[in-house]
């Protein structure tokens, strides 16, 4: 099993940049495909970007492509999102997510341990 602390989020201006931060504890992390997921006021939880467990492959939602970048340190059981150019739509309560012998996924139902999520707002 494993527990997932999300750390990171909070309110910004449209055009600036945040980085996301999950740690991992309990089991070894490297046995986790990864993944942030996100979900606005009255929406549908949305997929994000997903990691392998190595970190080699990473998948993006054409939404955040070329505007977020997703990693891991596996020696530190820490999974980032690093942010950029953020948009009033990418404001949302962000989870990071985590698939026990996974590839990297990008649907939800695919993982089977979640964070608490952490609130990301950015204003226009």
């Amino acid at each position: 099993q494993v527990q997932l602390v999300e750390s990171g989020g909070g309110l910004v201006q449209a055009g600036g940049s945040l980085r996301l931060s999950c740690a991992a504890s309990g089991r070894t992390f490297s046995a986790y495909a990864m993944g942030w997921f996100r979900q606005a006021p009255g929406k549908e939880r949305e997929f994000v970007a997903a990691i392998s467990r190595s970190g080699d492959n990473t998948y993006y939602a054409d939404s955040v492509k070329g505007r977020f970048t997703i990693s891991r340190d596996n020696a530190k059981n820490t999974m980032y999102l690093q942010m950029n150019s953020l948009k009033p739509e990418d404001t949302a309560v962000y989870y990071c997510a985590a698939d026990l012998w996974g590839t990297g996924s990008k649907q939800h139902s695919r993982y089977e341990y979640w964070g608490q999520g952490t609130q990301v707002t950015v204003s226009s």
